[in-house]
């Protein structure tokens, strides 16, 4: 029994739980973490000596610079060894950990990197403690949110990923139970601790707010490098902006053999900037559910729609349209309808408004084809013009106003599907909630704001064209 209970003791040393502690600063994973600064620098990187980090920028934790810094000038630099990335070696807590990644969906990459960020949380000697200390504690994305606030967003094609997410995080916390019930200690892949849902939880969130894809080793065909999710330490710590001030740079073909990625100030850098890169041109669903925040006024944020016959008709007849055809296309429309993948054997009815071009170009070109009737109208354009929003009423004027009040009728379907208007949303807010309640609110006010943003720029399009329109054309 005593030497049970000193192996026990042994093996706590070279834990660490997945349970966090009460502290001062529940936001770090640690209550007084490493620096983060000196330990990249101890390791053989660069980090400018204006950069520091912040708990007072506009986003929360961050970086800012404390002095001007010119445009051009390197910002922060990482070795080769700093960041963290999957890899696999022949030790057994390795191979069950590859073993648990193959049951990984793909599209949940950030799991697969989070099974290796989850192992260097629970080992005491981890190489990079100093980093995943000063991870947060917590996520503000929707898995976490509590069920009257998931039910909030009110938008059903993100609570269906929600739900799904959660659904495989409950479903993989049994697999990997299955899979290490009867693994030794010595070679268990989280020092023997138990792995649940919301452990789960925090590493993909923390890998899905937080990695970045670069050029991996392993070459494609025609030379390319595969793309490889790594966790950037401190570089990840730089905000989103869709008018950023930094970039990120890898190094190829060892221009410098000792920085794997870097990251330059893109514009000047003035005192007390946060410094800031661009995710990517995302919506608010990709915002909210990986990084847990959302854009105001995002320039690339839709709605999704289902392209359906029985909703176009009503949309069109609400529009004014005597005898839509969406429910009863002709032969040469329906073969269009195939081209453009929403008819067929395997369609894509998924279509949008909002973002870039408030029409999603299929759709645009579905609705243009069946109001006219005319085939020789239509065979007189490819199906690219048909598509353009940018192409000014290629099927006539009377066909475009149709087209214009038919997508405004489904802006309004749409719009009637959410419980609250925007007003009673504003109103909500000013009366104070919940941090969770908030984001789930400010969602779905950027959400509506979308639709009536595309409801105006079509009325202004089509008081346009009616100025247009000759009493003929009518």
């Amino acid at each position: 029994m005593a030497t049970s209970k000193m192996a026990m003791a042994s093996l706590a040393a070279h834990i660490r739980p997945f349970t966090c502690m009460a502290a001062s600063q529940p936001s770090r994973l640690a209550p007084h973490p490493p620096d983060l600064v000196r330990w990249i620098k101890r390791e053989g990187g660069f980090v400018h000596q204006a950069v520091k980090l912040s708990q007072e920028t506009p986003f929360g934790i961050g970086l800012i610079s404390t002095e001007r810094i010119p445009e051009g000038t390197d910002l922060i630099a990482l070795p080769p060894h700093v960041p963290l990335r999957f890899e696999s070696d022949d030790a057994p807590s390795s191979s069950l950990l590859a073993a648990l990644a193959s049951r990984v969906p793909e599209e949940l990459w950030a799991m697969k990197l989070g099974l290796r960020l989850l192992q260097e949380r629970a080992n005491a000697d981890s190489f990079w403690w100093p980093y995943i200390s000063n991870l947060p504690e917590t996520y503000t994305v929707p898995i976490f949110f509590p069920g009257e606030d998931i039910k909030n967003l009110q938008y059903a094609p993100l609570l269906h990923q929600v739900n799904k997410r959660c659904r495989f995080l409950l479903e993989f916390e049994q697999e990997i139970r299955g899979v290490l019930e009867d693994v030794k200690a010595s070679d268990h892949p989280f020092s023997g601790q138990d792995v649940n849902a919301s452990a789960l939880g925090w590493t993909m969130s923390a890998v899905s707010a937080r990695a970045f894809r670069l050029h991996g080793d392993k070459k494609l065909q025609g030379g390319s490098s595969d793309a490889v999710p790594m966790m950037l330490p401190l570089i990840d710590m730089c905000n989103h902006s869709f008018k950023p001030n930094a970039r990120i740079i890898q190094e190829q073909n060892g221009a410098d053999s000792n920085t794997l990625v870097k990251v330059v100030a893109e514009t000047e850098v003035k005192e007390n900037d946060p410094l800031l890169l661009n995710y990517g041109c995302l919506s608010n669903d990709f915002f909210l559910l990986d990084y847990g925040f959302v854009m105001e006024s995002n320039p690339y944020d839709t709605i999704e729609l289902k392209y359906d016959e029985q909703l176009m008709d009503a949309a069109s007849m609400a529009a004014g349209v005597s005898s839509p055809k969406f429910s009863s296309p002709a032969p040469w429309q329906h073969q269009l309808l195939s081209q453009l993948n929403l008819a067929g054997e395997m369609p894509n009815l998924k279509v949008t408004i909002g973002g870039p071009e408030p029409v999603e170009g299929r759709l645009l070109a579905a609705i243009r084809i069946l109001l006219c009737g005319e085939l020789v109208a239509v065979e007189n354009h490819d199906l690219e013009t048909l598509k353009s929003i940018s192409a000014i009423a290629p099927l006539g004027i009377a066909n475009e106003i149709a087209v214009f009040r038919t997508v405004i009728a489904l802006c309004v379907i749409a719009l009637s599907h959410f419980p609250t208007k925007i007003m009673e949303d504003e109103a909500i807010l000013k009366q104070g909630v919940s941090a969770t309640a908030e984001l789930s609110i400010k969602y779905r006010i950027q959400k509506k704001s979308v639709i009536i943003d595309v409801m105006r720029e079509l009325t202004t399009r089509v008081k346009s064209l009616s100025s247009k329109e000759t009493p003929s054309a009518a």
